[in-house]
């Protein structure tokens, strides 16, 4: 009886033994899989699903402290009441968003030459970068040249120009005997691009414009002179052509190459699901990564074109992150610009965010 007893002690203890043993292999390997699960979502980190949180360390510089800002931009100069939008930083689900340190910016891209390539929301992008460089080194020596079609913000200290050209459809408008020819075969303005270190290309807005603010009175397609096309047709087909212009004439071992995305507005608030409202008095974001109304087309077009070409281009995925912030258009603070502007941003606000993600690209 005793020896039966003990024996059934012995395989308890065993048995026992044997359950911790498994339990610690099973703590172990999981362990390790969060592990490498951890450094695999660090390395592949989508910097473009995330949420808007509240950020004291924002704005990155005063708009009155800023030389570059367009009037039609600095709302807080022109009478915006708020200023929660400015203290907005995005947060991506996946990994952590590294600040822009200008300083480290300007050491990295010294001597080098950047160009954003676009409409007016290239020119928010550009301004913005200007801005946040300036307010790390306020007193270093800068130069300012605007003009039309190319201006220019030079910090002389470091020998790295950031210009910008001014192209709306990043295709020609060409001079015909019919008058304004939007040309979708045609980068002739393409050579003063050429020899950039980074290139940062933005096109959309202008493709919609009819009436007076249309920028062309004709369409040229291959052959034909068209009257009018299909928007989105006519996008595909410009944005196809600088694709092969990239393609053909873009370096990638020397120049980096990024598209902005597409800027959204928030004209309509039917969007977001507020029928009676537009951007004019909204004073935070919507919450949470969703947009109710979805992606707009262009963006599917700037996919499929991005896709398809043989130089690997960054796409700046701008478009879901800016469609949450209805609060941070300019609308009716936006200088002598009469209306409601709920197409351009405000100046600090979210263009910054855009360049800290092509920061974000560029280094992570």
């Amino acid at each position: 009886m005793a020896f039966k007893v003990k024996t059934l002690l012995l395989l308890s203890f065993f048995s026992l033994a044997l359950l911790v043993s498994l339990h610690q292999a099973r703590a172990t390997k999981s362990y390790n899989v969060t592990r490498f699960k951890g450094r695999k979502e660090l390395s592949g980190c989508n910097l473009f699903i995330g949420s808007w949180v509240i950020d004291p360390s924002h704005p990155l510089y005063e708009s009155s402290t800023c030389p570059f800002i367009d009037a039609e931009f600095d709302c807080q100069k022109y009478g915006r009441p708020d200023n929660q939008y400015l203290k907005y930083s995005w947060k991506p689900d996946s990994c952590a968003l590294p600040r822009l340190d200008g300083v480290d910016f300007l050491n990295r891209w010294r001597g080098k030459k950047i160009m954003f390539v676009g409409d007016s929301l290239s020119l928010n992008m550009w301004e913005s970068l200007s801005c946040i460089l300036h307010a790390s080194v306020p007193n270093a020596a800068t130069s300012f040249v605007r003009r039309e079609a190319l201006s220019t913000v030079t910090f002389q200290d470091y020998a790295l120009t950031i210009t910008l050209y001014r192209t709306p459809y990043l295709v020609d408008i060409n001079r015909e005997e019919a008058g304004r020819v939007l040309t979708l075969d045609s980068i002739q303005a393409g050579n003063a691009w050429i020899g950039m270190d980074m290139l940062i290309f933005n096109s959309w807005h202008w493709w919609t414009h009819t009436g007076n603010s249309q920028g062309w009175d004709y369409i040229r397609d291959g052959p034909n002179l068209l009257k009018d096309m299909d928007r989105f047709e006519a996008f595909y087909k410009g944005m196809t052509t600088w694709a092969r212009w990239v393609d053909q004439n873009v370096d990638p071992t020397k120049t980096k190459v990024f598209f902005q995305g597409i800027s959204p507005t928030h004209y309509q608030g039917q969007e977001w699901n507020q029928p009676r409202k537009s951007c004019s008095g909204e004073l935070e974001p919507l919450a949470g990564s969703t947009y109710p109304a979805g992606l707009p087309p262009a963006a599917n077009i700037v996919n499929k074109v991005l896709k398809n070409m043989k130089n690997k281009v960054y796409l700046l995925d701008i478009t879901l992150l800016s469609q949450l912030r209805k609060d941070a258009h300019p609308s009716v603070y936006s200088g002598e610009h009469a209306g409601n502007d709920c197409s351009h941003w405000c100046l600090p606000g979210l263009p910054d965010t855009w360049n800290e993600l092509l920061n974000a690209a560029l280094i992570m």
